[in-house]
């Protein structure tokens, strides 16, 4: 399963099971995620892919580039009315 980085991902496993989580980096085994809260991008947390669930959106450059701008756009994806 091949992924690209600022797609957006659910983890249906471990600590941080249910958060939507955004893919740092992937290096075929293990995929780099962080959601810019608890899990930041100058450290991001090395996932097991079978561990998280693709969703339709992906984060664009502009969208990566904080911590900050990670957890505003993961907020509208998990709350879009609000």
């Amino acid at each position: 399963m091949e992924y690209v980085k600022g797609q957006v991902l659910v983890s249906v496993a471990g600590h941080d099971k249910g958060e939507l989580l955004t893919v740092t980096d992937f290096d075929g085994k293990r995929v780099m995620v962080c959601n810019g809260k608890g899990r930041r991008l100058e450290k991001p947390k090395a996932k097991n892919p079978k561990h998280l669930e693709k969703t339709q959106f992906v984060l664009d450059e502009h969208s990566m580039a904080t911590n900050r701008s990670i957890r505003k756009q993961l907020n509208k994806i998990a709350n879009p009315g609000g």
